[in-house]
């Protein structure tokens, strides 16, 4: 498994990187490939936060870059209904997701979605108290929530936001990303501590609300 997901994180890494390299050299996807080769080892094998972090700010471009030509609106609509009603009966119903997180996470040594971690409010005020009296060497003790964000609660926003792109313009397209990106902090806000949520029902409606406020826009 591990290995499977070492060759997705260079293809999609190495589609992602030429897209900023394709007009500078016709060498482009060689030199791609060879620049996603050692980052997508050490995300794979190695445990570090902020690779794991950068490399999948570039995985679900590279991977949206595949899905956004063979899509429309309509079938994208059609399959952002059918992930969130899945999302909700795998989180709330089944627990499914939670089984697949924890065992990628704790057997496989891998996860496909972001890490985010935050403090609560009595570790915040542990900070501010290290910090007045100057010991700010054992901040470092201090264990830090956090929460995660499936992978592919950030591709659909994406490949949303590219479908609209290429339908209805860069305004909708962005309209699109903004209202999605208001839906998944408001879920982070008012979501309880060490509770699992179905992301993509929420996004999904942030998404349409983007969708609506871009097709109005092309109206005027």
């Amino acid at each position: 498994m591990r290995i499977w997901f070492f060759l997705v994180v260079i293809i999609s890494l190495g589609i992602a990187f030429n897209a900023f390299i394709y007009p500078f050299s016709k060498y482009s996807s060689i030199i791609a490939l060879i620049i996603a080769l050692p980052l997508a080892f050490y995300k794979t094998f190695k445990r570090n936060f902020l690779v794991h972090n950068l490399t999948e700010l570039l995985i679900y471009p590279g991977i949206a870059a595949v899905f956004v030509p063979l899509l429309g609106i309509f079938s994208l609509v059609i399959i952002l209904l059918l992930i969130s009603i899945y999302d909700l009966w795998a989180v709330w119903h089944s627990g499914i997701m939670q089984k697949m997180a924890k065992y990628q996470i704790n057997e496989v040594k891998i996860f496909a979605g972001f890490f985010v971690p935050y403090l609560d409010k009595k570790q915040k005020a542990l900070v501010q108290k290290l910090k007045q009296k100057n010991q700010i060497s054992k901040l470092k003790n201090i264990k830090v929530n956090t929460a995660i964000l499936g992978g592919g609660d950030v591709v659909f926003p994406i490949i949303a936001s590219g479908v609209v792109l290429r339908a209805w313009g860069l305004i909708p397209a962005l309209a699109v990303t903004l209202c999605a990106s208001i839906s998944l902090v408001l879920l982070f806000i008012f979501a309880k501590k060490k509770k699992f949520y179905p992301a993509m029902p929420f996004i999904t409606a942030g998404i349409f609300a983007g969708m609506i406020l871009g097709y109005l826009f092309t109206l005027i």
